[in-house]
């Protein structure tokens, strides 16, 4: 059987709130991308190789003094609060003034046990914080041991 959309519409101009309700997952969470929203949720790519993670945050026009970044009990948080705001000098008439403040904060679970918690580090360049966690020695993967066969 399969789903037909009725178009007896009488303003053909105007399209119906369910036109579209059969064509996607409205319930789809997981897939949501908070950069298309507009707000100020940045971005995050999640790298592994055989020696660190790296975690990066898409943040531009921010400087590097606008984030904190902390690791506690296996919980990595990285927040940033920037707020700008327009200076009247003196003598000066203002009629309309608008103030920006943006904040943001994300949180991940890193077991203590898989990364060097005293060498994490973080670098800022190119509208990119990037940060790395080593990988303790225990959780890298290890060259197959060639056994001697007696």
């Amino acid at each position: 059987m399969t789903l037909a959309r009725l178009s007896n519409n009488l303003f053909p101009s105007f399209p119906s709130v369910f036109d579209r309700f059969f064509e996607g997952d409205m319930m789809d969470w997981n897939s949501a991308n908070f950069a298309s929203t507009n707000s100020t949720l940045p971005a995050v790519n999640v790298k592994e190789d055989d020696n660190e993670f790296q975690i990066e945050v898409a943040a531009p026009g921010m400087k590097k003094e606008d984030f904190k970044v902390d690791y506690d009990n296996g919980r990595l948080c990285i927040s940033s609060e920037k707020k700008s705001e327009n200076e009247v000098k003196e003598g000066e008439k203002m009629t309309r003034r608008e103030f920006s403040y943006q904040s943001f904060q994300r949180s991940f679970t890193v077991p203590e046990t898989m990364v060097e918690g005293d060498k994490i580090k973080a670098n800022y360049a190119d509208g990119i914080l990037r940060i790395t966690l080593p990988k303790r020695d225990e959780v890298k993967p290890k060259p197959p041991k060639q056994i001697k066969i007696q």
